[in-house]
């Protein structure tokens, strides 16, 4: 299973909107063939091992397959899994974890224990999960995992009070950043980073075992005033604004409208039309008006926050615009997953109690 998890991690930046999933198919105690989820319309990871076995021959009668993720019962873009798994002759299916798509739910393996086949479910499955934590999320809630990243000074602040911010860590801290933006699904900022930096949004310098998936572009645009030539909209975007609708876009971005009856955007709406589009994990680089009120609201599941050992000045731009609570007590609370060194700056993973 830990070999499977390896093959599922293959699959984390071109799987979207498909879980990432691993295979390993075991005959007398030796690997016989492996697998992982090609991209979308492609063979998932249990049709990769099998091709890989009928390709050297093997014969898999009595083997034993072991998946990342309950093999899939139903027709999509490609057939289901089980019954590729029942005709191959495998004995025993050990899967790491039951997959949380309601279509699928359960029904995979109760086709397999129909057919003869043991099943066994619970393998590292903590594993599993970590590594579709937006799959799982989009399925069961309806939203997508949302992750913000943020780069700062020792003293909380990310630009100068005239906007400048490049660079406030050094070059490794941004590669890693790229590392993440890859995996998403989707990049999100808001028009006022668009307006001070003009980003691209796109993903550079990360090597991957398929042609890179460019992640889908999105900008919240409260106020309505995005300008045609913003690098983020070149090949197409996805605009979020509220009541006001920019205007004089190009035909291939393109716009959708959730008011919050306060001149702002209804942003639970909008996550879940963005979840609607097969977004699993949407990668969040903005500043503190939508970051702040995204954590506030309770949006952000994950905060990447990388300190570079720089102090910018009380005057400076923020973090997070939200208004400070009555008690301390009373302070949104995150619990600390992870720490990260790069060179001079630190990464610190924070996720929502």
């Amino acid at each position: 299973m830990r070999r499977a998890l390896e093959l599922a991690a293959r699959a984390l930046n071109h799987a979207t909107p498909n879980p990432r999933v691993g295979c390993v198919l075991v005959r007398d105690g030796n690997i016989v063939a492996e697998g992982f989820t090609q991209r979308p319309g492609e063979p998932h990871a249990e049709a990769h091992a099998l091709a890989q076995a009928r390709a050297r021959g093997v014969d898999l009668k009595g083997a034993s397959a072991y998946v990342t993720l309950e093999p899939c019962n139903h027709f999509g873009r490609t057939p289901p899994c089980t019954e590729a798994l029942i005709a191959s002759g495998v004995e025993q299916v050990i899967a790491a974890m039951e997959d949380p798509n309601p279509i699928v739910g359960g029904r995979g393996f109760e086709r397999l224990r129909a057919a003869g086949i043991r099943v066994r479910v619970g393998l590292f499955e903590r594993d599993a999960h970590e590594l579709n934590i937006g799959f799982v999320k989009r399925m069961t809630l309806g939203k997508p995992w949302v992750r913000a990243k943020i780069a700062a000074s020792l003293d909380g602040r990310t630009g100068l009070p005239n906007g400048e911010s490049k660079w406030i860590t050094g070059e490794t801290a941004r590669q890693d950043g790229h590392r993440w933006r890859a995996r998403a699904c989707a990049i999100a900022t808001g028009s006022g980073t668009v307006r001070y930096d003009d980003p691209a949004l796109t993903v550079r310098g990360v090597e991957t075992p398929l042609t890179l998936r460019q992640p889908l572009r999105i900008v919240f645009d409260h106020i309505g005033q995005l300008e045609a030539s913003a690098k983020v909209l070149a090949g197409g975007a996805l605009v979020v604004c509220g009541a006001r609708k920019p205007i004089g876009l190009a035909s291939d971005v393109e716009i959708v409208s959730f008011p919050d009856g306060q001149g702002k955007i209804d942003l639970s709406a909008a996550l879940k039309e963005i979840a609607s589009r097969g977004v699993n994990e949407l990668h969040l680089e903005a500043g503190a008006r939508l970051t702040g009120p995204m954590l506030q609201q309770g949006h952000i599941d994950e905060l990447l926050v990388y300190f570079a050992p720089k102090v910018i000045g009380s005057d400076a731009r923020e973090m997070f615009s939200i208004p400070s609570p009555p008690k301390l007590a009373d302070a949104l609370s995150l619990s600390l997953h992870d720490i990260s060194r790069f060179d001079d700056d630190i990464r610190l993973i924070y996720r929502k109690d």
